[in-house]
């Protein structure tokens, strides 16, 4: 079976291959850096940190490319009021950046560009679009991508011009042709630092934020690449400017497959700092061990919203002691993946099917089951191995069971209260597995008319 991908321009699941036959190029929109990253971007790197593993094991050379953002209005607003210069500032968070993304055992990209190395670049572009009749100069020094002249606009998105336009008008001051049009430099403000100022030939300004990707994109893979990833909320406006930009600029397909990783809600609203409703990774890594969220994320399929909360890490994190426990009992021998075994086949055709984590996950117990009743330190191996593909269980089994060993009545009570809520909603068979978990970490539960109790196994 060949790898089939979620395309989201075409909406349907598609055979993949490369442009260039053995080497995928992929471009993913990274972080705006003028804060700490949360479990919101943690959800993307890892997703695209497993799509390019998974690349890599099937053979494929893999030129990874994720930007930083580090102009920004909100950057400049957070350096304003840190009394900070915009490179301190963005240096501090990059760093931080690589901290948490290194925490959670997330492979750096070959390429990291910064969105300031690539002003030139951007230039260029904005000159070709303005050439070709697809951007203007506006009265307030601004220049503006003329979105009605780009045939094909909302393709990606779904929109028709029409709906976007619905109840919009033209507001005078924004000096715009169209509400719809967006910005592609922004003329400088007198109020604004003098390090987030260029001279161009539109005048004293800066990038906006959309053709900074498609500049970096473009130079570092080519005018069309394989994969151009992203978070979901970045669907639309970002990636339909994207595509707006680029191939208005160079008349041809900006990436060949478009990908777009699921929110993680809390209260099934999209994490994120606009809601106040996030929690940094480095919060979130001061309660549970940094693999633990790697597996509360990639047991989840990337399309999918993920709820967070407490009681499912705590699952997680349950979980994937289990997966441990077998490698901890049965010395893993180091093997070469046979992609005949019918073990790693399953798991090969979960991950082939749009990189399903959650079927090549329940692989993993089930090779863990077999690994207790058997013994085989050859299928401990196998069980490592294929862990390894999505980032989990490289560490010394008996190090990590003894860093998390001994759960605290929170926790127990946590995964009570799942398992509760799995009765209710009649999910028996999840229910069964939290108590054969917890028993596994030698808590019995004693269910009784008035509630559940739990005690240490004897």
């Amino acid at each position: 079976m060949s790898l089939r991908i979620f395309n989201t321009l075409s909406r349907a699941v598609s055979d993949f291959s490369p442009a260039d036959p053995g080497h995928v190029r992929m471009y993913v929109c990274g972080m705006t850096v003028y804060d700490l990253c949360h479990l919101g971007h943690a959800r993307s790197m890892i997703a695209f940190d497993v799509v390019q593993r998974w690349l890599k094991a099937s053979g494929y050379k893999v030129t990874y490319v994720r930007n930083v953002t580090d102009i920004d209005d909100k950057i400049i607003k957070r350096a304003l009021e840190n009394g900070e210069t915009i490179r301190g500032l963005t240096d501090r968070m990059i760093d931080a950046l690589h901290q948490d993304a290194d925490a959670l055992g997330i492979e750096r990209p070959q390429h990291e560009p910064r969105a300031t190395d690539y002003v030139p670049q951007m230039l260029s572009m904005i000159g070709t679009l303005e050439e070709k009749g697809l951007a203007y100069r506006a009265g307030n020094g601004d220049v503006n991508y003329s979105v009605r002249k780009f045939e094909g606009y909302g393709k990606l998105s779904g929109k028709s011009l029409d709906e976007l336009n619905a109840g919009e008008r033209v507001a005078v001051e924004t000096d715009k042709n169209d509400p719809l049009d967006f910005v592609l430099w922004k003329s400088a403000k007198s109020s604004e630092p003098e390090d987030v100022k260029w001279a161009s030939p539109f005048g004293t300004g800066r990038p906006g934020w959309h053709i900074e990707c498609s500049a970096m994109a473009c130079e570092l893979l080519g005018q069309t690449f394989d994969i151009h990833g992203g978070g979901a909320d970045l669907q639309f406006p970002h990636h339909e400017n994207e595509i707006a930009q680029s191939e208005g600029a160079n008349g041809q397909p900006l990436a060949r497959f478009w990908m777009h990783n699921g929110f993680i809600n809390v209260d099934n609203e999209k994490m994120s700092k606009s809601l106040g409703n996030f929690f940094t990774i480095r919060d979130v890594l001061k309660e549970f061990d940094a693999e633990t969220v790697r597996f509360f994320i990639v047991r989840s399929h990337y399309r999918s919203s993920l709820n967070y909360s407490d009681v499912h890490l705590n699952d997680a994190k349950g979980a994937l002691k289990r997966l441990y426990t077998a490698l901890q009992n049965v010395t893993p021998s180091e093997v070469k993946i046979d992609w005949a075994d019918p073990m790693a086949a399953r798991f090969k055709a979960a991950m082939d099917e749009d990189f399903g984590t959650p079927e090549a996950v329940a692989v993993l117990f089930e090779l863990a089951s077999e690994v207790n009743r058997a013994g085989s330190g050859e299928r401990a191996g196998l069980l490592k191995a294929l862990g390894g593909l999505l980032g989990i269980l490289q560490t010394d089994p008996t190090v990590y069971l003894q860093a998390g060993a001994g759960l605290d009545d929170a926790a127990i009570q946590a995964q009570i209260q799942a398992r509760a809520e799995a009765k209710k909603a009649k999910n028996f068979a999840e229910a069964d597995r939290i108590r054969q978990d917890l028993l596994a970490q030698g808590i019995v539960l004693k269910d009784s008319a008035t509630g559940t109790t739990w005690e240490a196994a004897q």
